[in-house]
């Protein structure tokens, strides 16, 4: 991450602080629901200054940089595999039998993305160009999948507010409704997506009570139901159920593979077997077509039998990571405990002059002093996030012990900003 960079970022901030200045404001930020979203995924952090000193990384950025393990790659060395276009791939095969069985639906396709999943479901719900769906304004398949759903699908989009636990008000949503089709002038409501855990909203859980709420008002009005479940498996091992009983409520899903889960690669679609033939199709027209993706699947299997049960150890460091923020002296960091469901924690800083920019790039940076007050160098990568706050993701490869060592970095920059504003007090 250049200095430039990190100006470029900063000013970016202050822009869109300044924009939403009549909204509400907490420790000098904008409400995060209306505030445009910043996302930093292909910056590089700065590497430690001095290479003789030990440094550990911690790397928070996202549970997309997880790796697989050894039984993974072994599984993957071993994969019985065939041409998965022609449906002959065995590994594949078992793959989508499997994922069925779990989301307790008719069936599941294997595909390469997330965001080519979320778009296939669409295309398949909404097979007339011109036809609407109903999405969160905060939601990913909104806001981080370039708009795929117009651009290639001709299908259009309108809008409900995102609420802090990421649920919508259900009487906003039947006020978007197209009644007024087949007139001319409106387009056809079809589709309503949800996102269970919410990203941006912290990595939310969707109530159970809500989805079904939500389920019935879309069977009054003949809409179907969409889950982005990207990270749907920490929703069931937050609330401690399956993911049938999640799923229940919904028509389709798309359940990512790569993120907690530790694969490399793909994304599971369920849905009615009907559904999942279109998509098939749909599939193979957006090139996903994978030939022997055995390989990949076979990654998949052990994402979805072994790796599920161990979110619970994510979801625990993440809590003691955002405890720890709140304990610390001198008081930087404010977070709500009570948003802190899963693997996601954002928080904010209480220092108005310390922009999130400028402050992932001391938490990337090892300081000097820093080796001698803890023993050793720590590089904790984070990203800026939504509305002036900074995002950390646990997952697959940050132990107990990396969380201990973010939080030691964490109170470390405490401690060396408050020396900084002391000592600018006294000039």
């Amino acid at each position: 991450m250049t200095a430039k960079t990190l100006r470029i970022s900063a000013r970016v901030f202050l822009h869109f602080g300044k924009r939403n200045a009549n909204r509400v404001v907490h420790y000098g930020r904008p409400a995060l629901e209306r505030n445009p979203p910043v996302r930093h995924y292909y910056e590089t952090a700065k590497p430690a200054q001095d290479s003789s000193v030990s440094v550990r990384t911690v790397d928070l950025r996202s549970d997309t940089v997880t790796k697989p393990g050894t039984a993974m790659r072994q599984a993957m060395a071993i994969a019985e595999v065939g041409d998965d276009v022609f449906g002959e791939d065995p590994t594949v095969n078992e793959l989508q039998r499997r994922a069925a069985d779990i989301f307790g639906m008719e069936a599941a396709l294997f595909v390469p993305s997330g965001t080519m999943s979320n778009l296939i479901a669409v295309m398949v719900h909404c097979r007339e160009r011109g036809d609407e769906i109903i999405v969160g304004d905060l939601s990913h398949l909104h806001m981080y999948e370039q708009g795929g759903s117009a651009q290639l699908a001709g299908v259009h989009s309108t809008m409900v507010t995102n609420l802090p636990d990421g649920t919508f008000d259900l009487g906003q949503l039947e006020a978007k409704i197209r009644h007024g089709y087949p007139d001319a002038h409106f387009p056809r409501s079809r589709l309503v997506c949800v996102e269970n855990t919410h990203n941006i909203q912290g990595g939310r859980v969707l109530p159970l009570s809500f989805l079904q709420e939500l389920r019935s008002v879309a069977e009054r009005y003949n809409l179907a139901v969409h889950m982005d479940g990207a990270r749907v498996m920490n929703a069931a091992v937050a609330l401690g159920v399956s993911p049938s009983v999640i799923l229940r409520h919904c028509d389709t899903v798309s359940v990512c593979l790569s993120k907690g889960l530790g694969a490399p690669v793909g994304t599971m679609l369920g849905g009615p077997q009907d559904f999942i033939q279109r998509a098939l199709r749909a599939r193979k027209a957006l090139g996903g077509g994978l030939r022997q993706s055995g390989i990949l699947a076979a990654a998949g299997l052990v994402a979805l039998t072994g790796m599920v049960d161990r979110l619970e150890e994510d979801h625990r460091h993440a809590k003691i990571f955002a405890q720890a923020l709140l304990d610390c002296d001198p008081p930087l960091y404010h977070v709500d405990m009570a948003s802190v469901e899963t693997n996601i924690v954002r928080f904010y800083l209480r220092d108005p002059l310390l922009t999130p920019g400028e402050f992932c790039e001391r938490l990337a940076t090892v300081a000097e002093g820093e080796a001698r007050a803890l023993g050793r160098g720590t590089r904790v990568l984070m990203f800026p996030h939504v509305g002036g706050s900074v995002r950390a993701v646990w997952h697959l490869g940050v132990t107990e012990e990396d969380t201990q060592s973010a939080i030691l970095k964490l109170r470390f920059v405490a401690q060396q900003r408050a020396k900084e504003r002391h000592a600018a007090a006294e000039a």
